[in-house]
């Protein structure tokens, strides 16, 4: 199977998390702890609602790919690998959001 562009970019950001925080963006994130890379992933969900509201194609796109990227941050700071993520999504596949929520246990 081919690396999807996820994971080649996933791949960069945790390789470059113990970077030197004055070349590596990555870097000076995981420097500032969980609590900021949260924050700055925050923001770029507001960010990214506030840009399809306002029914702006290309800024929803450019919104969205900030989002993807630090939710990646978020993810390497967890010890989380998009993997993971893919397997939980596809575990849900075919199933109806309402029936998935009632099996949850927290």
């Amino acid at each position: 199977m081919t690396e999807h562009l996820i994971d080649r970019l996933f791949a960069t950001i945790d390789a470059r998390k113990g970077g030197d925080p004055d070349k590596s963006y990555v870097a000076r994130l995981h420097g500032k702890g969980l609590n900021k890379i949260a924050e700055k992933m925050g923001e770029e969900a507001v960010e990214t609602i506030v840009a399809a509201v306002a029914k702006d194609k290309a800024d929803t796109v450019a919104e969205s790919a900030d989002l993807l990227f630090h939710l990646m941050v978020l993810w390497s700071a967890k010890g989380v690998s998009p993997a993971e993520v893919f397997a939980e999504l596809a575990r849900r596949e075919g199933i109806s959001g309402i029936e998935e929520k009632k099996g949850r246990t927290a």
